[in-house]
């Protein structure tokens, strides 16, 4: 039986009298990088060892590849490991994705005790919510920031007014996302691969430090796999009506996160090159249709956006010049600098990169023009797009390309599949037994090496919160102005927002926070040009977090 390319590519000329040493030297790298990869997961999995896992399968992946170069046939799996599998094939594959969701539940509530506070971007939507229940100042809060996470963390807090209420939110945009890119992924492949790149997903440190946090990332992620879906339905079934259904979606995943833009934007232009515009322009109806339908729900923005800054599209830039870049392409520098450890890990890293071939394998057939070699290019040209669009117009961070990854590796996975011939099942199951090793592996590291830094910066800032949280107006001015909001009530402002805002009314009580350890603190001559001469009263609040002794000087009434 013949063995698909990947694994068995043409015998290179002239190189038969040396490669069988070579083949021998690379089996020997492959089998022990692999045991290694595999042992270190199940000692940080314990918890017997801590700190970032090695990328040992970065290694091993190209050594299996050199080791199986030029043979012409690859032994059958034994029997021992074919009735092991056939056992494992016997569960459903919907007890696997359920096992995946519960796992995803089990990681939410363990990481919870490991970074109970609330962060700086989950206080900024955070604080929002809970001034549209109560009317609590929004600190933090930009016209630039998009409104869906505050309406959902406004729901929450109406039923119970504390952090924990808006991590529920968390999880449960978890779980839908995770849900999505099964049904998706079963679609697009079979629901057993489905499950394994639902479970690669959820294993990747990328995706899994942000699991336990009130962010809008996640959810907009699970919106954007059914656009993507969406359109290929809209291409492979003969007169469907997903072009009518995705403005739903799309809309959904733009006031949740303005950011998508340019992930839609990428998806859009791949879409064109994987179909070709005739394709595109044949369903001419339904394509209309559904831009007017997006165009009418974008409505309500455009207006608020025109009276806010005077331009329909003023949020959205303003959103893009908000990032924070060093120079244009930073974003895309970072990327391919952490491309693919940083974003999945090492085993969700080898899959994605497998993602990568099996896109570079359709381009090649795609002459062919087979439904399926298409909608390989689309989806793995939806990836790559999207690292491009992301990388020029804003700065890199993980949690702003979980399509691609999602992507990459639903295609990854159906590549492996297809690639491993009889042993496809066997490698399929092995990814998905150390991928769920992996998951705890990973939530210890995130636990123990990741968390303990963050909370213990929120340590410092709520010990001053809770000294200065009052029931007369209060305006704190900090360089920590969503995690101080949050905890005390008050409004607040950066130092540079100080500087250029009008004068409070004299009932407000005005208090400036220096940490012995902060950041974006004005120096001693600035410090003097805020406080402009007026009586003031200091005090030190000695805290037990890494910013130290805070140093606040507020501002009397009337001076």
């Amino acid at each position: 039986m013949t063995i698909a390319p990947v694994l068995s590519p043409a015998p290179v000329r002239g190189g038969e009298a040396r490669t069988p040493r070579g083949r021998r030297v690379a089996l020997v790298v492959a089998v022990v990088t692999t045991l290694a990869a595999v042992i270190q997961q199940v000692l940080h999995a314990v918890g017997v060892v801590g700190g970032q896992p090695w990328p040992w399968l970065l290694v091993a992946a190209p050594a299996w590849l050199l080791a199986l170069r030029g043979l012409r046939a690859v032994p059958a799996p034994p029997p021992v490991v074919v009735r092991a599998v056939d056992r494992l094939r016997r569960i459903p594959a919907w007890a696997g994705a359920a096992a995946v969701l519960t796992m995803a539940a089990t990681v939410w509530a363990a990481l919870q005790d490991h970074e109970p506070l609330i962060g700086h971007e989950e206080a900024v939507y955070g604080n929002k919510a809970r001034s549209w229940l109560d009317g609590t100042p929004d600190a933090g809060w930009g016209t630039y920031r998009p409104v869906g996470l505050p309406a959902l963390g406004r729901i929450a807090l109406a039923v119970h007014d504390d952090v924990g209420a808006l991590r529920v939110v968390a999880l449960l945009l978890t779980l839908f996302t995770l849900t999505a890119t099964y049904l998706v992924a079963a679609r697009l492949t079979t629901p057993r691969r489905a499950v394994v790149a639902t479970l690669l997903l959820l294993s990747g440190l990328g995706f899994l430090r942000r699991v336990p946090l009130f962010l809008n990332d996640i959810g907009a992620t699970g919106l954007l796999v059914i656009v993507v879906y969406l359109l290929v339905r809209a291409q492979e079934k003969p007169g469907s009506r997903a072009l009518l259904v995705l403005p739903l979606p799309a809309l959904a995943a733009f006031y949740l996160r303005y950011g998508v833009v340019g992930t839609l934007a990428a998806i859009a232009a791949a879409a064109v090159l994987a179909y070709g515009p005739r394709a595109w322009l044949a369903q001419g109806r339904r394509l209309a249709l559904s831009a007017g339908l997006l165009l009418a729900g974008l409505i309500p923005h455009f207006i608020y956006a025109t009276e806010v800054t005077g331009s329909p599209l003023g949020l959205i830039f303003s959103a893009t010049e908000h990032a924070g870049r060093a120079y244009v392409g930073d974003g895309l520098a970072y990327y391919l600098a952490v491309f693919p450890y940083r974003l999945a890990g090492d085993l969700g890293g080898v899959v994605m990169a497998a993602g990568l071939w099996g896109l570079g394998a359709a381009i090649r057939r795609r002459r062919r023009q087979q439904p399926h070699d298409r909608r390989r290019v689309f989806l793995g040209m939806s990836a790559v797009l999207t690292f491009i669009v992301l990388g020029v117009a804003t700065d890199g961070e993980p949690r702003f390309v979980y399509l691609p990854v999602v992507l990459l590796t639903v295609l990854g996975v159906q590549t492996l599949a297809e690639s491993a011939g009889r042993w496809s099942q066997t490698v399929l199951t092995a990814t998905a037994a150390l991928a769920a090793v992996t998951v705890p592996a990973t939530a210890q590291y995130v636990a123990h090496d990741a968390m303990p830094g963050p909370t213990a910066q929120r340590v410092s800032t709520l010990a001053v919160a809770r000294q200065l949280a009052s029931d007369r107006p209060c305006l704190l001015v900090t360089g920590y102005e969503p995690d101080l909001g949050w905890y005390s009530g008050c409004d607040a402002v950066t130092f540079g927002q100080y500087r250029r805002m009008a004068p409070p009314p004299s009932g407000v009580e005005v208090s400036l926070i220096l940490f012995e350890r902060g950041r974006l603190q004005p120096g001693p001559a600035s410090l003097r040009h805020l406080i402009d001469s007026r009586a003031t009263t200091t005090r030190t609040i000695p805290t037990d977090g890494s910013l130290g002794t805070a140093t606040v000087i507020t501002l009397r009434a009337g001076s």
